[in-house]
């Protein structure tokens, strides 16, 4: 796979358009695809990857039409009758993919080529779908695109349609739903085949994906010129979904205050998540943070600790003052002992000359 499809489709998954947030352990299973028109040879490029909750452990491109596994407990434990399902379901997603990728650039009237055959420019189109099975052992399912990076259509599994994110996808909506057929089995592969697979792929990385690392969390303070910025952070937490919120005087602060919440992988497979606040000088102490996550009994709170800095100041310098006297001290007392001795050495050495 190119490239150039790399970095937008990474940040599909960083953006966690899939279910997320859940203080109890949900589970889900979704795929992102992802294709770039390129100029000279139009929709080409396409790219799979399948996740179950925050593991990757599926691949495939196009290029290869290759299925590769991508975690250790899929190698080892995945049976060959799952293994077959997959293959045969990405590789068919691949030619829809293609299909839709047309479709839409038809639509926008973005498939024009020049005279010698080549693209006037190029497109990416991106795909999330899956399913997520919740706490209540209920199911839901998702499928959106998303055309040069914009919210395109979303599937409707309840009414069997596609909404349209702007003008631009009106067209395509109609075009599809007059098929029900592809519709029928779109909600049929996410109510009934995705929460199957999933359970079994739960049941094959049963003890790495039912793992859950609680956080370490900690609040750090910043001073500005107007006002003060506390930081709640929460480090090396497993799985990804996480609730992080600031409290005054133990009352829930308005969303609207509090700065976005960013959850980010550390590259061990644990998660790091952050949260700010603006605060004014002096008021520190009325504000919490609180998390919630999976791997707590209860929810954990954290304030900052200020350091006493004027007493601690006060006390180094304190300290400092006393053993410099005591230093000066002890070297007096030394000069003045050898002082002392020396006159002693000199009052024998003249009494013994005299006689």
């Amino acid at each position: 796979m190119g490239q150039r499809a790399r970095p937008a489709l990474l940040l599909l998954v960083l953006l966690q358009t899939f279910p997320q947030g859940r203080l109890l352990r949900s589970h889900s299973l979704h795929y992102l695809f992802m294709g770039v028109s390129e100029r000279d040879l139009g929709p080409s490029l396409f790219e799979a990857l399948g996740y179950v909750d925050d593991e990757l452990f599926v691949s495939y491109d196009h290029e290869s039409r290759r299925v590769e596994p991508r975690a250790p407990w899929v190698c080892t434990r995945t049976s060959s009758q799952l293994w077959l399902q997959l293959s045969q379901i990405l590789k068919g997603w691949d030619h829809m993919f293609i299909v839709d990728f047309w479709t839409i650039m038809d639509n926008h009237n973005h498939s024009k080529v020049t005279r010698l055959g080549v693209f006037l420019e190029s497109h990416t189109l991106q795909v999330i779908l899956g399913c997520e099975i919740q706490e209540d052992n209920s199911t839901r399912g998702f499928w959106k695109y998303g055309y040069d990076a914009q919210d395109h259509l979303e599937f409707c599994p309840e009414t069997l349609n596609w909404r349209a994110a702007d003008s631009g996808a009106q067209a395509t909506k109609l075009e599809w739903e007059v098929h029900d057929i592809r519709a029928k089995q779109n909600r049929a592969y996410l109510e009934r085949d995705c929460p199957e697979h999933l359970q079994q792929l739960l049941e094959l990385g049963r003890g790495v994906l039912d793992q859950q690392v609680p956080p370490l969390v900690k609040v750090t303070h910043r001073v500005t010129s107007a006002v003060t910025i506390l930081r709640c952070q929460a480090l090396n937490f497993y799985p990804q979904n996480i609730t992080m919120k600031w409290l005054r005087d133990k009352k829930p602060l308005d969303a609207k205050e509090i700065e976005p919440k960013d959850v980010l992988p550390n590259g061990d497979g644990t998660y790091q998540g952050w949260v700010a606040l603006a605060v004014t000088p002096g008021e520190e102490q009325r504000y919490t943070c609180q998390v919630e996550h999976p791997g707590l009994d209860q929810p954990l709170t954290a304030t900052w600790e200020p350091l006493p800095s004027d007493t601690l100041v006060i006390g180094v310098i304190s300290g400092i003052a006393v053993c410099v006297i005591v230093f000066f001290t002890g070297v007096l007392f030394r000069i003045l002992r050898k002082r002392q001795s020396s006159r002693a050495a000199m009052g024998d050495y003249v009494l013994a000359e005299s006689e």
